[in-house]
């Protein structure tokens, strides 16, 4: 049967909260679905070409599993919250009948040591940093104050995650084959990113860590 996807025009990090709004027609009938399991979770990944709605588009091959989390009806629509696990990668793609599907295989977590301590705080240092920046340009999907997890892995992704960065830029951060690697990344694509905060922005809403809180759209 293979694994329910949701291809979005955003990247969904590990230990990160994602809140949908669900109207097309095959993805409620996805929901649905997972609603009848006992640990619903479905894969996300970034459309590379196309649009979120109509199908026919092209995605990327690498991805992290979700699990819902909440789901609350409304008129001809359904909000999710679900929340960032486990990073996966393609093996292939199924029939998008009645809804994306594919087949696919599991990433190793990335492992945290405790010398990375002074990288995490040189990151988020660097990343709070340059968010309040990007909030004078324009709205950012984040708040440059959002509170992040204790847990150091945790609170690593999370600080890949507000990052204001492209998707492109994203995708590199979440393909890291080491811990090490993601911050040291992390830091050098968020300062490559600051000459660029005065360029004119797409809107955009503030969200915060909270899952209960946080908001995106299908």
């Amino acid at each position: 049967m293979g694994t329910a996807m949701f291809p979005l025009g955003a990247v969904l990090f590990p230990h990160t909260p994602l809140a949908l709004r669900i109207f097309e027609e095959r993805y409620l009938v996805m929901l649905g679905m997972l609603l009848d399991e006992v640990d619903p979770e479905f894969g996300v990944v970034l459309i590379e070409r196309g649009t979120e709605t109509g199908g026919g588009d092209q995605r990327f091959t690498l991805g992290t599993m979700a699990r819902l989390s909440h789901v609350v009806p409304q008129a001809g629509q359904m909000s999710i919250v679900a929340r960032g696990e486990q990073r996966f990668e393609i093996v292939r793609w199924l029939d998008d009948a009645p809804y994306p599907r594919a087949e696919v295989r599991a990433l190793p977590d990335l492992e945290w040591t405790d010398a990375l301590a002074p990288l995490l705080d040189e990151a988020e240092r660097i990343v709070r940093r340059v968010l309040g920046r990007a909030r004078e340009f324009g709205a950012t999907r984040w708040d440059p104050d959002v509170e992040l997890s204790e847990e150091p892995l945790e609170r690593a992704w999370q600080i890949a995650a507000i990052a204001p960065l492209g998707e492109l830029d994203q995708m590199e951060l979440l393909r890291s084959p080491t811990m090490g690697g993601l911050l040291r990344a992390t830091v050098d694509l968020t300062l490559a990113a600051e000459p660029l905060l005065g360029d004119p922005v797409p809107d955009g809403v503030i969200v915060v860590m909270d899952e209960d809180d946080a908001e995106d759209e299908d």
